[in-house]
């Protein structure tokens, strides 16, 4: 019994340095990361009880192909992020040479990994209504609301950067 305990010690400690760890690197990111995490399995898990629900109604039920590419979209939204995330670094390690400050360190990685945090949100709300349980229509709104505030964020973000080549042209 006490190797068990010792080795769940071990592994708590681990994990908590590699939190801690990631946490300093990747700084408000973090925190963002491990909800979309969360709410990656959420609608996974959302969109079985909704299948199963349709296939206990007649409709087509649980199809494995759909599931594999939901997996592989989810990948593609970590991707995404980690690409982002690469334009975050070059554009921080390279705003001195090209004239301009930025305030933060982690902008369009950030603002990606909300705007796929608030998608997982809007797909586990539709989920759930495909299964039958009845939600407040303002949630939907308010979700969409804020979706459509980190586009406009992103698109004004886009937009300085266009202005401050088209200065150094």
């Amino acid at each position: 019994m006490e190797k068990a305990k010792a080795i769940a010690l071990t592994v708590q400690s681990l994990l908590t340095l590699a939190g801690a760890w990631l946490s300093n690197k990747l700084g408000a990111l973090a925190p963002v990361l491990g909800m979309l995490l969360a709410a990656m399995a959420i609608d996974y898990i959302s969109g079985l009880v909704a299948a199963a629900r349709e296939g206990l109604a007649g409709g087509p039920g649980l199809e494995s192909g759909k599931g594999v590419r939901g997996i592989l979209k989810k990948l593609g939204y970590l991707l995404a992020i980690a690409a982002a995330m690469l334009f975050d670094w070059l554009l921080v390690n390279v705003a001195g040479q090209l004239g301009f400050t930025l305030p933060a360190t982690a902008i369009f990685g950030l603002l990606v990994a909300v705007w796929f945090l608030l998608n997982e949100i809007l797909s586990i709300i539709e989920n759930m209504g495909r299964a039958g349980v009845p939600l407040p229509g303002f949630l939907r709104s308010a979700v969409s609301a804020l979706k459509r505030t980190v586009d406009k964020q992103g698109d004004g973000l886009a937009a300085s950067l266009e202005e401050k080549e088209k200065s150094h042209d």
